[in-house]
């Protein structure tokens, strides 16, 4: 049975999807976003492009399925016009001093044909398993969430040249730049939040160092870290400990601690 007609979607549904049709270059593909957008606000529990189709009327599975595969638009100019118009509005516009949440989430999947499909970690399921992982970022400032980007992970393995690809990206090099891109609008984040699969990577942490970003995150019990350390007349340096803990040196000499120059990459 036929649930939703283009019709019956109320006018502010048209009024919302009209800020959006500088994305698109004609009228199908307006028409493909109304269709493919109305569909994930129904009423089905799967929305998946089969039932979206077959639930709706005027709706043709075949022109939905071009308009989000092969049809020529740009994924990221309609998320950069999402975060415009929610800027537009005082009650989701983006606040100063929010804080910026890295993660990535994995989910499983049957088959190999979707992009960045591969067996790899999935957060999920708390273990390897064939399925999808994206890095997002979203904001915080105590009383509202903000998706703010996405970008899938491609394992090596679901790439035809494997690490050598040019497609290949970690994960942290994919949130670094996602980070750029809020940065790139002039969302600055009072501080980065981050879990120990970004805080254990050195490289990543320097990126956020070097944008003079604030970092909050977790770490493995045995990562390495340099600090900088004042030590009254007997000099100050850095030095490295490992396991999240400082001595204390009440005042007296470091004795044979020796002070040295961090590592690159390392702190």
């Amino acid at each position: 049975m036929k649930e939703t007609t283009p019709a019956a979607m109320p006018p502010c549904f048209d009024r919302w999807c009209r800020r959006f049709d500088n994305c698109f270059k004609n009228e199908a593909q307006k028409n493909g976003f109304r269709q493919y957008l109305g569909g994930l606000l129904g009423e089905s529990e799967r929305k998946n492009l089969t039932q979206i189709a077959n639930n709706a009327v005027g709706v043709v599975y075949n022109r939905l399925h071009h308009f989000l595969t092969e049809s020529p638009w740009s994924d990221r100019q309609v998320n950069e016009c999402r975060l415009q118009v929610m800027n537009q509005c005082r009650q989701t516009q983006i606040p100063r001093g929010f804080s910026l949440i890295v993660d990535d989430s994995g989910h499983r999947k049957s088959g190999n044909l979707t992009a960045g499909v591969g067996r790899q970690y999935l957060g999920e399921i708390g273990k390897t398993d064939n399925g999808i992982v994206a890095v997002t970022t979203h904001l915080y400032d105590g009383k509202k969430s903000v998706p703010l980007d996405i970008e899938i992970y491609q394992p090596a393995s679901s790439l035809a040249e494997g690490k050598e690809d040019k497609e290949f990206k970690k994960k942290p090099e994919i949130a670094i730049d996602l980070i750029d891109r809020s940065l790139t609008r002039g969302y600055r984040p009072k501080i980065v939040l981050i879990d120990a699969g970004y805080g254990n990577n050195t490289n990543f942490l320097k990126a956020l160092e070097e944008r003079k970003l604030k970092y909050l995150g977790s770490a493995e019990k045995v990562f390495r870290w340099w600090q900088g350390v004042g030590c009254g007349v007997w000099g100050v340096g850095f030095y490295s400990f490992s396991g999240g803990q400082l001595p204390n040196f009440q005042g007296k000499s470091p004795g044979i601690l020796p002070p040295i120059t961090p590592r690159l990459g390392t702190f």
